[in-house]
């Protein structure tokens, strides 16, 4: 039987894989090409003696575009966080509403202060203002915690606010909160933020990382399961609060090893 270019085009969309996933991959924009750091500037700071992020340090920041240990290079195709020296790997594109996916795995390597803690990383968005605004090492936003058994918590940095349904959480003299969905509405909050549910993979597997922030909503999904939401995003500046709905993307340095990929961002309608 002679098959006509007709039929051969039936059988490709019968048996091609173009159908709610192919489509997902439309209108994802690559963030990292594997050689090397386009469209990202490091910001180096320092390595700091304590695990105290808010005691004053002597240590002058590094800067931007200064890394002279390279914390942040280009290892087999995968963006590497070293660890050593802590900073921030800021994009040169801001973001508004977005869907934003990458991929993380630990490396081996820890360093002092942080040597006897589990490792920590993090992924700022709706990052604005000054390098170093927080603690001296990164910029104003809201944080997607990328910590060993903690992946998925929130954080904010240097104001940025939220409101979040979740109840009280302490450890120490440390007081934040815990989500919870079906908990009332904390408003103004501008603390840690506990997830809901660990989906982690195992030390040495790669995992799944997703923020999707509309300016309205903030979520956090760790390997597909959603594990935070919040609302209302929004910053401190003096007694003035504004809406804070557009801002770079920054990878934390901090302490440990780890290395990215498949970092990608898709535009909300």
């Amino acid at each position: 039987m002679k098959i006509t270019p007709i039929i051969y085009l039936v059988l490709a969309l019968i048996i091609s894989p173009f159908n709610a996933n192919a489509a997902e991959q439309q209108g994802w924009q690559s963030l990292f090409n594997g050689k090397n750091l386009d469209g990202w500037e490091p910001y180096v700071s320092f390595q700091p003696e304590t695990n105290e992020y808010l005691l004053v340090s002597k240590h002058t920041p590094r800067g931007i575009n200064n890394d002279p240990k390279g914390v942040f290079s280009v290892v087999d195709g995968l963006l590497r966080v070293s660890g050593e020296e802590w900073g921030g790997l800021t994009s040169h594109a801001e973001f508004e509403r977005f869907h934003l996916m990458f991929d993380i795995k630990w490396g081996d390597k820890k360093w002092p202060p942080r040597l006897d803690v589990v490792r920590d990383s993090g992924l700022l968005y709706y990052a604005v203002g000054p390098h170093g605004a927080q603690s001296s090492h990164w910029m104003r936003s809201h944080e997607f915690q990328i910590q060993e058994g903690d992946c998925g918590d929130y954080h904010s940095l240097d104001g940025a606010l939220i409101d979040v349904h979740a109840g009280h959480a302490n450890q120490g003299d440390w007081h934040f909160y815990r989500y919870d969905p079906s908990l009332p509405l904390q408003k103004n909050i501008s603390s840690r933020v506990l997830k809901l549910g660990n989906y982690e993979k195992p030390f040495g597997e790669w995992n799944t990382m997703e923020v999707i922030a509309d300016g309205t909503t903030l979520i956090h999904k760790v390997n597909g399961k959603e594990v935070f939401r919040a609302f209302n995003s929004r910053q401190k500046n003096g007694d003035q609060i504004t809406p804070l709905q557009k801002g770079k993307l920054q990878i934390q340095s901090e302490g440990a090893e780890v290395f990215y990929k498949n970092i990608k961002i898709k535009k909300l309608p």
